[in-house]
């Protein structure tokens, strides 16, 4: 919900601070440079303080960011872009962590879908609760409410922490120089360095629409911004749905590659539609167009985390997942500043999602067509 928050609040932001709302794409950007970053060093930190000590710390640094964003000063901003992204990038790993010593192997695509829900469920949240927030009370305060909730939850949280972190080991040394090591583990291993590849592109497409769609909506389609968010909520809203549906998939009726390559497919004709979208559209069919959207661009991660967890070497499930992630919010950094780009030099998004949507459709077709090859189809 705090990474969201912030595209929630562009259209309103943007026209106080005096600044295009566009470059909500570079603020999104900023936050994943941060969750790269601070993804890469979960591993060591997980081992030495605990999965949930470090969730707990995640909590906070979100909270401070987006205080420090409120601000509204650019460099500000820019500070609390990269805290909320310092926030954000530890908290897979580490949840991973802990579902990979309690969940039996045949339960992994649905266990890892499920826990990931949280992040559309976060995204619903944004969707309807910020934009009532920011007509109510104004967006500075609505970032604070969202950090004071981030506040509550770290505190929760202390209850379960004893149960979930006996494993932490607190000889564990935390250095720079370990740093850098689950990403060669990635690399050592091809089927998860494949995987991980592919996530750059599918994580670029993810956070274009998350990012983008309250403003597209608002200044291309005409909505007003609570309608905006309820179509956002309703995108999240069907993240939720798919994330449990592809997971349960993967685990009883197709591999998880072969159904990656399927929900690839489908993120990139909904993003091409998405770029016909005019105002001669019925508000319904737009509706379920993004609620598409969300089911595949939205519903893929918990697959990808389950296959990155079931390839791990005993006991590095943490490290190797942070490691994947790295390159997975690499695609996120550089996929919403990208389509801004787009944006700019076009007048419309359009061009960006006919852009985006095809790049991930030949990864799509390419990763369905090497599984039929495998099974001699």
């Amino acid at each position: 919900m705090s990474s969201l928050t912030a595209p929630v609040l562009a259209p309103a932001a943007a026209a106080e601070i005096g600044l295009a709302p566009s470059l909500i794409g570079l603020f999104v950007g900023l936050v994943y440079i941060g969750s790269m970053l601070s993804s890469l060093g979960s591993g060591d930190l997980i081992v030495r303080y605990g999965a949930i000590r470090v969730s707990q710390i995640c909590l906070v640094l979100c909270s401070i960011g987006l205080v420090v964003a409120a601000a509204g000063q650019p460099w500000l901003i820019v500070l609390g872009a990269l805290l909320i992204g310092f926030g954000y990038g530890p908290v897979t790993p580490a949840s991973s962590h802990i579902l990979a010593r309690t969940t039996p192997a045949h339960r992994l695509g649905f266990v890892f879908s499920l826990k990931q829900t949280g992040v559309p469920i976060g995204g619903m949240m944004a969707g309807a609760l910020v934009p009532t927030l920011v007509l109510s009370v104004g967006w500075r305060e609505a970032a604070m409410v969202v950090a004071f909730i981030c506040l509550v939850m770290a505190a929760a949280t202390q209850s379960i922490r004893s149960g979930l972190d006996d494993d932490r080991d607190r000889t564990r040394g935390v250095s720079l120089r370990g740093v850098f090591g689950p990403l060669k583990m990635v690399f050592a291993f091809p089927a998860i360095r494949d995987l991980a590849l592919c996530s750059f592109f599918f994580g670029a497409m993810q956070l274009c629409l998350t990012t983008f769609l309250v403003t597209y909506l608002t200044e291309e389609f005409g909505l007003g911004l609570v309608a905006a968010g309820f179509v956002m909520s309703v995108s999240q809203g069907a993240g939720i749905f798919g994330r449990l549906l592809w997971g349960w998939m993967a685990d009883n009726w197709i591999g998880s590659r072969l159904l990656l390559g399927l929900l690839a497919v489908g993120m990139a004709s909904c993003a091409l539609l998405m770029a016909i979208v005019a105002q001669s559209w019925p508000f319904a069919w737009v509706l379920v167009l993004c609620a598409a959207f969300g089911a595949t661009a939205i519903g893929w991660n918990g697959v990808y985390l389950a296959e990155i967890a079931r390839l791990a070497p005993p006991g590095q499930t943490g490290a190797m997942t942070g490691g994947a992630l790295f390159i997975t919010y690499f695609g996120v950094v550089a996929g919403p500043p990208l389509f801004a780009g787009l944006v700019a030099l076009s007048g419309a998004h359009a061009i960006g999602f006919v852009v985006f949507g095809t790049v991930v459709l030949f990864i799509g077709m390419s990763l369905v067509m090497f599984r039929a090859r495998r099974m001699g189809v």
